[in-house]
């Protein structure tokens, strides 16, 4: 009996807790009030530039007189223009295969064909001393080819190579040995009396 009731009692507060709920409740916080500063904005000074002074400028009037701009599907192109100062100036390309340098994805380098562009145009200037000045061009795979009376040219040297000697050189030639090959004994039987035995 006395097991009965303590095992009674055991389970009585072993369930007890499991119903028990405590009336806690967090504390609240309101968010502090904080003063907004007051900041005043800068006062900078405006900046005091004069006014540019321009001298007579004899190009302000200088228009241009025509010009032309066209693209094309194939990816060649021609554009010009001309100024009322006699300024001209035109240009011209189109896509070419040529051999060159192309990178994969890793870098590595690889000498194959790919597409670029090759140009060609001119230039017409006068220069504010009267001098008339005319420029023409090609950039492909070659490189840019500047071409024009004003363009000065690099002058041309002429290196002699320095000729090496000629050496005549004598083989040694080896020494001939006349060698006298050993002459082997001839041997003659005797009888044992003295007579040879042929």
């Amino acid at each position: 009996m006395k097991l009965f009731v303590i095992a009674a009692v055991l389970a009585v507060a072993v369930a007890a807790p499991s119903s028990y709920k405590p009336a806690y409740k967090p504390p609240t916080y309101s968010a502090p009030a904080y003063s907004k500063p007051a900041y005043s904005a800068p006062a900078y000074p405006a900046p005091a530039y004069s006014a540019p002074a321009y001298k007579d400028n004899k190009y302000a009037d200088i228009t241009i007189t025509s010009q032309s701009d066209e693209r094309n599907l194939d990816g060649s192109s021609q554009w010009s223009y001309a100024g009322s100062d006699y300024t001209t100036r035109e240009e011209s390309q189109v896509q070419k295969k040529m051999q060159g340098v192309k990178y994969d994805s890793y870098g590595k380098a690889t000498y194959e064909e790919v597409m670029g562009n090759t140009n060609k145009g001119s230039s017409y200037w006068v220069s504010p001393e009267g001098e008339k000045f005319t420029l023409t061009w090609v950039a492909d795979d070659a490189g840019f080819q500047p071409k024009g009376d004003h363009l000065p040219v690099a002058p041309v040297h002429i290196y002699e190579l320095p000729v090496a000697p000629v050496h005549e050189y004598v083989l040694p030639v080896a020494p001939v040995h006349e060698y006298e090959l050993p002459v082997a004994p001839v041997h003659i039987p005797f009888n044992g009396k003295g007579y040879k035995i042929y």
